[in-house]
């Protein structure tokens, strides 16, 4: 029943009168982000639009780290008109078209506009794919050298194929000591300093 409601929500993202089917997106994002995503990709796709709803999704993701806005549509305790009316005025002023308009508005609806920033980050990873980007994050210990990473970026792209471009990605944890971990598309290598210490410490018990 839920997806069900959520499939007559998705439809409202569309400016066109007449609606056939959801625009595929070239990788599926579960969750209930992923749903709101993927029927934001699709109204965006038909309006030729995907481009500048991108741009957009970054106007709204400032939105609501901004205090005067997320004080208000992240309270619980607030209203879900007043919820949407502040949104929708915050929206105007950043002059958004109506694909974003009406995202905001179906998430308003019902209340969800908690998980805006999860389904603005999987319309990203969509967008990242429909260019034919691989995201890759490594993890390591300390900041990498640019020689370092420049190695790294070749090595990495041996895992992708001739159309598909790298969108690297870096974090620090001091947590795994050395090393790196190293996540690529659907393939995860943890080759850092504190896993291998946690195996060996394993072997030597049970040795």
């Amino acid at each position: 029943m839920a997806a069900l409601m959520l499939g007559q929500q998705a439809r409202q993202f569309s400016t066109s009168v007449i609606r056939q089917k959801l625009v595929k997106s070239p990788i599926q994002v579960y969750g209930v982000e992923g749903r709101y995503a993927t029927a934001l990709f699709s109204a965006a796709s038909k309006q030729n639009q995907l481009d500048q709803v991108e741009k957009e999704m970054l106007k709204v993701s400032a939105l609501i780290k901004d205090p005067n806005v997320s004080t208000i549509v992240m309270n619980p305790h607030v209203k879900r008109s007043i919820k949407q009316k502040t949104f929708n005025d915050a929206l105007a002023k950043a002059k958004v078209s109506n694909v974003t308009v009406n995202l905001i508005k179906v998430l308003a609806d019902n209340g969800r506009l908690p998980v805006t920033g999860a389904v603005i980050a999987a319309f990203g990873k969509m967008m990242s794919a429909h260019r034919g980007e691989v995201i890759c994050t490594v993890t390591t210990a300390q900041p990498l050298a640019e020689a370092d990473l420049a190695d790294l970026k070749v090595a990495l792209k041996g895992f992708l194929k001739k159309s598909e471009t790298i969108k690297l990605e870096t974090k620090f944890d001091p947590a795994i000591l050395g090393g790196m971990i190293v996540s690529i598309g659907d393939k995860y290598v943890d080759m850092s300093t504190k896993t291998k210490i946690q195996k060996l410490t394993k072997l030597i018990k049970g040795s």
